[in-house]
């Protein structure tokens, strides 16, 4: 009875890992991101209910109780804190400075000061920089291959959001050697989007590069609203900010980024440092074009780049 007894016990269960993940959205699309994340996961062997446990924290849409949570995740003792934007990573590093936090969909870490270097991130947070001021220049690009007609090029700007600074440099220093003149429009509130709007058409624009921002991502739907009024194409980073009224857009696909996350949540769990990580930069980002905002707009995209695009919508 004894030898059965042992048998029955068998080796200790493994202990539960708690994860914390500071949401920036109760959308759909904030649950296809946390969902993104999970699988992730699971692909690494964590098993929600069997070796890992997530604590969810999500503001809504707003961000004005973000640090509020990252505090209450904290006081559920999580070891790890998934941050996948950039006011969520803020608000996790102002409240802990041991926690290890892992970001994702933050254009420049550095100039934010969420870490020291790409490299050599220090302190306790690492993860994915989307580097969006340096994609800025391709976007600006393939915009001038699809609409080579259009020479005045309105820059959409959130100006209370961290880095818009660096951004607005790096739409100028994009539109110099292709002979574009770069329009600063700022756009710091929903109900500034018909203001921005009419600035675009008097500035006489020929076309729009939105400088995403949690706002302004998050308010795409009534943000595209006002720019279709101006009958102007219109370039976005984000697939989701794309459709349906926009020309393209190009940049990392946030989905596959937030699966990513996961690698570094894992070495975390194993015992690494956050310090002793390097934030990595995409290595693959996506092209959807919109036939048919084309159409509306009565353009003719090459199809040279039409052959390039990851998506065509028709």
């Amino acid at each position: 009875m004894l030898l059965a007894h042992r048998r029955s016990h068998g080796q200790p269960a493994a202990p539960m890992r708690r994860v914390g993940y500071l949401a920036v959205t109760t959308t759909a699309l904030g649950g296809q991101l946390r969902d993104a994340f999970k699988q992730g996961m699971r692909d690494l062997g964590w098993i929600e209910g069997s070796n890992v446990e997530y604590r969810i924290a999500s503001p809504g849409n707003g961000l004005e109780r973000q640090d509020a949570l990252a505090n209450d995740l904290i006081g559920q003792k999580v070891e790890v804190i998934v941050a996948p934007g950039i006011q969520s990573a803020l608000a996790a590093q102002r409240v802990t400075k041991t926690i290890p936090i892992v970001f994702a969909n933050v254009g420049d870490p550095v100039s934010v000061g969420l870490v020291a270097s790409l490299d050599r991130p220090g302190g306790n947070i690492t993860g994915m920089a989307t580097l969006t001021g340096e994609v800025m220049s391709k976007r600006i690009e393939i915009l001038h291959q699809a609409v080579p007609a259009a020479r005045r090029i309105a820059i959409l700007l959130d100006e209370s959001a961290p880095a818009a600074e660096v951004f607005w440099a790096a739409a100028q220093a994009a539109c110099t050697p292709l002979g574009l003149v770069p329009l600063r429009v700022a756009a710091n509130a929903p109900t500034q989007f018909g203001a921005a709007a009419e600035q675009i058409i008097s500035q006489r624009s020929h076309a729009v590069v939105v400088v995403t921002s949690y706002m302004l991502f998050f308010e795409r739907v009534s943000l595209q609203e006002q720019l279709q009024t101006t009958r102007l194409p219109v370039v976005y980073e984000y697939r989701e900010q794309g459709i349906p009224g926009g020309l393209l857009s190009y940049g990392v696909s946030i989905v596959a980024t937030n699966r990513y996350l996961a690698r570094w949540v894992d070495k975390i769990l194993k015992g690494a440092k956050p310090a002793d990580l390097p934030v990595e930069q995409p290595t693959r980002f996506e092209l959807v074009v919109n036939l048919k905002t084309a159409k509306a707009l009565g353009l003719t995209i090459p199809q040279a780049l039409l052959l390039r695009a990851d998506e065509v919508i028709e």
